[in-house]
């Protein structure tokens, strides 16, 4: 049976565009700020020691063995930045913003979470919390509020629905490039004389159609035109290349969630090449995908980008690392006050790991993320302490990250 909330499911689907908590009032709209905030959410527990390698510790290459990265190898080196700390070969644009100084790179850094489970991991990561069940919406969805950014037009999570990070009382939306048939014009026909005489979900199906409408013609991928686009699960470039020509607009949101998975390298992570460089050389295509479609836009834009925690320090039998504790964070953008590693660096010996195996956490994300917050988006102390992160007075949040 046909009924309205099928058809609206069929159209959701067509159009992969979500839109929940209140329909749009409008597909663009006028922000208060030209700055933009960008958050990546790295899925799977990222090896900060294989993304930043502490390549001048006596240490690293002893502890990480085969997984060892090397600035004197004959294969592809790492990229070197201060003679202590490196970059993974797979980094190259990465290395050039670094170079720009538009790069903050964090080491022994992680959420409250303590233990092991990804799931609970990155519930903590995105809820804010000190624990994964303690709050049931997403830090960045209450910040929207204090950054008056709630209307459900100011910020949008590439995806086909919406994470935790972004969910919660504030409004928000969602977007994916197409990757089913565009509906044609008799269906699309139907749909709109059966909402005829609703007023809501007609608004909120002209608005979705505009906003998906105007992502297409911003792309310069003819088979995005053509809804015959398809984002594989190795290629990241087409979806931070739409969110930079999202946000690039000059009446678009303002703020971007981006998920980017596969970083549970339990087995064969290898080192200068293998599974972990190639998908790190994937996310560093599309972190320049993003900066290029952002075009001006770029220079008010700062992209945080975190993992639920990060792996062990020794390889595994099987070549590869398990779930750890302290990681790798980064901060990037024309926004960031570049060119530094920001680590309370305490080596690698085994008697200075987390039960002998992981990174001690030295940072916790939440004064990375109220840094960005305060000083880029103006976000208050209070609302951050209260609102944004409840209960987190004792932690300040970080300064000199983004350019005055």
């Amino acid at each position: 049976m046909t009924t309205r909330r099928s058809i609206l499911k069929h159209m959701a689907a067509a159009t992969a565009l979500s839109v929940w908590d209140a329909p749009l009032r409008y597909a663009f709209a006028s922000v208060n700020t030209e700055r933009r905030l960008v958050v990546v959410i790295l899925r799977g527990a990222l090896d900060g020691l294989a993304a930043v390698p502490p390549h001048g510790d006596p240490d690293y290459a002893p502890m990480r063995a085969q997984l060892a990265l090397d600035k004197n190898g004959s294969a592809a080196n790492l990229h070197d930045l201060d003679g202590f700390f490196g970059l993974n070969p797979g980094f190259t644009n990465l290395k050039a913003m670094y170079d720009a100084k538009e790069v903050v790179l964090f080491h022994n850094i992680c959420s409250p979470y303590r233990e092991r489970s990804h799931f609970e991991g990155q519930n903590c990561l995105e809820s804010g919390g000190t624990s994964p069940h303690a709050l049931n919406d997403g830090w960045l969805n209450r910040a929207l509020q204090p950054m008056g950014m709630a209307d459900g037009v100011s910020a949008v999570a590439i995806e086909q629905t919406p994470p935790l990070l972004l969910s919660g009382k504030a409004k928000a939306t969602s977007w994916m490039p197409e990757v089913m048939p565009e509906p044609d014009a008799a269906f699309l026909a139907k749909v709109r004389a059966l909402y005829a005489n609703d007023t809501v979900l007609a608004s909120s199906l002209d608005m979705g159609l505009t906003l998906q409408n105007q992502a297409q013609a911003m792309n310069d991928d003819p088979n995005a035109k053509s809804g015959k686009f398809k984002a594989s699960y190795g290629n990241l470039t087409p979806l931070f290349q739409g969110a930079g020509k999202l946000l690039g607009h000059a009446g678009g949101p303002r703020v971007a969630v981006l998920d980017a998975s596969g970083w549970d390298t339990h087995v064969a992570e290898g080192a200068a090449d293998g599974q972990l460089a190639r998908r790190l050389q994937a996310l560093d295509q599309a972190l320049e995908a993003l900066k290029t479609s952002l075009g001006p836009a770029w220079k008010k834009t700062a992209v945080v980008m975190a993992t639920e925690f990060g792996r062990t320090v020794r390889p595994n039998g099987n070549g590869g690392t398990d779930h750890g504790t302290g990681g790798a964070a980064f901060l990037l953008g024309g926004a960031v006050d570049g060119g530094k590693v920001k680590a309370d660096w305490v080596g690698l010996k085994p008697a200075v790991l987390k039960d002998g195996r992981d990174q001690p956490v030295k940072t916790d994300l939440r004064a990375l993320f109220k840094g960005v917050l305060a000083d880029h988006m103006g976000v208050s102390r209070t609302a951050l302490d209260s609102t944004v992160f409840p209960d987190s007075g004792a932690i300040a949040p970080m300064t000199g990250l983004v350019k005055a």
